[in-house]
């Protein structure tokens, strides 16, 4: 489904939101991958898991995902709970809740602007969402009350250099707030923050600006790609930057995402390069498919049988 999570990222955040079957060396190269679990981003199942959270992470659980990184919820919190019930359900279903998204600050939408259609192609009706620029403790206690390993900004405004200079400062802070709670704080990209703003690049400056402990990233790699990135090139450059990664796929023209496998990404080399990138846990998404049931089976095949193969 051709859907932008950035598009809706804004759109919340107006509203205070926001076969690698190799053999010898190269095999080896993945020895480390091979060996963690697959993680899914509930965000794939965006206005459908609220109506029945118990019963779809049963599903997800019964592909086989063992890990998950939880996103906005219609219900508010945490599917509707708190931080340590959410866990207890996830760690019932034989599952670890690892990462929390959360948005940055709140976007500045064109005048006029109509929220874009959810899955059931209606309007969609979203409710207010904290923000770690206004609510960043509140946030972070929450994270560590639920036994995260991760806090995860989502998205923030980088569309001008004051933006960016906000950013920033929200980014640091949090980081070190993250730090004192026992939290590792990252930011996960889209495509824009590799579209330069009065010559400077905002993900270059997310990358120099701010504290490479306290402030990591989850690099989403279609969104980097989308953006004319190669991630392999990214952990050269930033070696040990970058331990979550999301991973779902493009269709030839970049602008339509795909179940991992189907697309045009060649994630061989970028698997291999694992090691250097950091990568401790990664997360299958699917910005909000038609069917986001068979979209996690089939990218759940396509990394068990092929890529870990």
């Amino acid at each position: 489904m051709n859907y932008n999570r950035r598009k809706f990222l804004q759109s919340t955040g107006a509203l205070v939101l926001g076969g690698m079957a190799l053999s010898g060396k190269a095999n080896s190269l993945l020895s480390g991958f091979a060996a963690r679990p697959v993680g899914l981003q509930l965000f794939t199942f965006f206005g459908v898991i609220d109506e029945d959270v118990k019963g779809i992470l049963t599903k997800i659980a019964d592909v086989g995902y063992k890990e998950l990184e939880s996103a906005f919820s219609k219900k508010g919190g945490y599917y509707g709970m708190k931080p340590k019930e959410f866990k207890a359900m996830v760690n019932g279903l034989g599952m670890q809740w690892t990462s929390h998204h959360v948005i940055g600050a709140p976007f500045k939408l064109p005048k006029g602007y109509k929220m874009p259609n959810g899955p059931d192609g209606k309007p969609m009706v979203i409710p207010p969402m904290l923000n770690l620029r206004d609510n960043m403790q509140q946030l972070v206690d929450e994270a560590a009350e639920g036994g995260l390993k991760y806090l995860v900004c989502a998205n923030a405004p980088t569309g001008t250099l004051e933006e960016i200079k906000e950013t920033l400062a929200t980014l640091n802070k949090t980081g070190e707030a993250a730090r004192k709670a026992g939290l590792q704080f990252c930011y996960h990209n889209h495509d824009m923050e590799f579209k330069a703003v009065d010559g400077k690049v905002p993900y270059h400056l997310l990358l120099t600006e701010t504290d490479a402990k306290n402030v990591k990233m989850e690099l989403d790699l279609a969104w980097a790609i989308k953006g004319g990135q190669n991630p392999v090139q990214m952990f050269k450059e930033h070696p040990g930057r970058f331990p979550l990664w999301h991973v779902k796929d493009l269709d030839a023209s970049h602008n339509t995402i795909l179940p991992v496998g189907s697309g045009t990404i060649d994630f061989k080399p970028i698997f291999a390069a694992a090691a250097s990138s950091g990568m401790q846990h990664f997360f299958v998404e699917h910005d909000m498919p038609k069917d986001a049931m068979a979209s996690i089976k089939s990218s759940y095949g396509y990394i068990t049988k092929t890529l870990k193969a």
